[in-house]
């Protein structure tokens, strides 16, 4: 009797254990999502997780055509207008194009200057002038600055006569102005800082005029503290202190000359991939 006991009682061992082991796709899709396991639960938990970020980063993509669709800002040369560790959404310059965007050869660059905008009453972030990221010179390799476009210029204009006398330095006609003659057709630009950015960033050396061909994307939406994340995991210092931007018009003993330094670079938000 014992013998067939035990006997019995391996042979339900036995079909419990088939019972419990997945075949098939499907079966193996049903164990992962149903286990309870806790190892089985965290790797669950995780791929969730990534499955739903992705997701989210390929949504923001697919409306905004830029990719990382979002920027954390290092530095304060646009305060108060965007702080950092501010977050900020980027549109590509073809996509929502607004009226008055300066059109150049034909096709429209998408961004409209202040001196345009504050004549048909349009404001982004508080002041006219579409705010935009670019690469300084056209320079893939440094860090992309975001700033707002101030004004158009063409190819070999003289444009000392239309810039604000404030925004140029010691100046006194377009020989002594950097970039003047203008060497292409393209935007002039400034941070919204008036304490470290007072110049235009062609009078500051930081950019020639900023072809449409540089231009990574407009700025259209701003979330305060959360490019801190980015900022942090990317080691980058984030400070309340004075603004870690050098005005080259300013005497030497108030300036920030560290490579450190820079106005308002933007730090994407790089896709392995961190979309926020």
């Amino acid at each position: 009797m014992t013998d067939r006991a035990d006997e019995r009682s391996a042979d339900d061992s036995s079909d419990a254990d088939t019972a419990d082991s997945p075949t098939g796709v499907i079966g193996w899709i049903r164990w992962f999502w149903r286990g309870d396991t806790g190892s089985l639960v965290y790797v669950r938990d995780a791929l969730t997780s990534l499955v739903i970020v992705v997701a989210i980063g390929l949504l923001l993509f697919a409306a905004s055509g830029v990719w990382p669709p979002m920027v954390a800002i290092e530095s304060g040369s646009m305060e108060p207008n965007m702080e950092r560790g501010d977050l900020v959404f980027l549109v590509d310059t073809d996509r929502f194009v607004p009226d008055g965007a300066i059109v150049a050869d034909g096709v429209s660059t998408g961004v409209v200057p202040a001196d345009v905008a504050e004549r048909n009453g349009r404001t982004e972030f508080n002041r006219p002038g579409d705010v935009m990221v670019f690469r300084p010179n056209g320079n893939t390799a440094d860090t992309p600055i975001i700033h707002r476009a101030m004004f158009w210029v063409s190819a070999d204009e003289n444009w000392y006569d239309r810039a604000d006398p404030a925004r140029i330095g010691d100046a006194e006609n377009c020989e002594e102005l950097n970039h003047c003659p203008a060497p292409h057709a393209g935007f002039i630009t400034k941070g919204d800082n008036e304490l470290t950015n007072r110049h235009y960033d062609q009078a500051s050396r930081l950019s020639a005029p900023v072809r449409p061909d540089w231009i990574i994307g407009t700025a259209e939406l701003r979330v305060p503290y959360l490019g801190y994340v980015r900022l942090l995991l990317s080691g980058v210092m984030v400070t309340p202190v004075e603004p870690a931007v050098a005005d080259p018009f300013e005497p030497s003993a108030t300036r920030d000359t560290s490579p450190a330094s820079a106005n308002a670079t933007a730090a994407p938000v790089r896709a392995t991939p961190r979309p926020a």
